[in-house]
């Protein structure tokens, strides 16, 4: 069942710029200048955006310097895939069963 936290996390991803921001990051390590080129968008809004990810724990950091690399929480990430999977498991059952609930 997706929870509560679940629901935030999509929330999240929801956002056209985060989910490239989470498929960039899927790649490699990125510092907001690699992101900045990447995406086209200001070096403001992509902070907030990175803010918004690392709240809802799907981004970590590192300090490098005067820099920060994000990088992609591949467990969180496989948490959520997984929920789905079990989600698409349980619809196929019930398709496969033609189960359904009388009126």
């Amino acid at each position: 069942m997706v929870t509560s936290g679940d629901s935030d996390v999509l929330k999240v991803l929801a956002d056209p710029l985060r989910m490239q921001i989470v498929r960039l990051l899927a790649n490699e390590a990125l510092c907001t200048t690699h992101l900045v080129e990447e995406t086209g968008a200001k070096q403001t809004n992509l902070s907030n955006h990175l803010k918004a990810l690392r709240d809802a724990g799907l981004v970590d950091t590192e300090p490098c310097g005067r820099f920060t690399y994000y990088s992609l929480r591949h467990e969180a990430i496989e948490a959520l895939a997984s929920e789905f999977a079990g989600l698409a498991a349980t619809a196929r059952e019930a398709a496969a069963a033609s189960r359904k609930r009388s009126c």
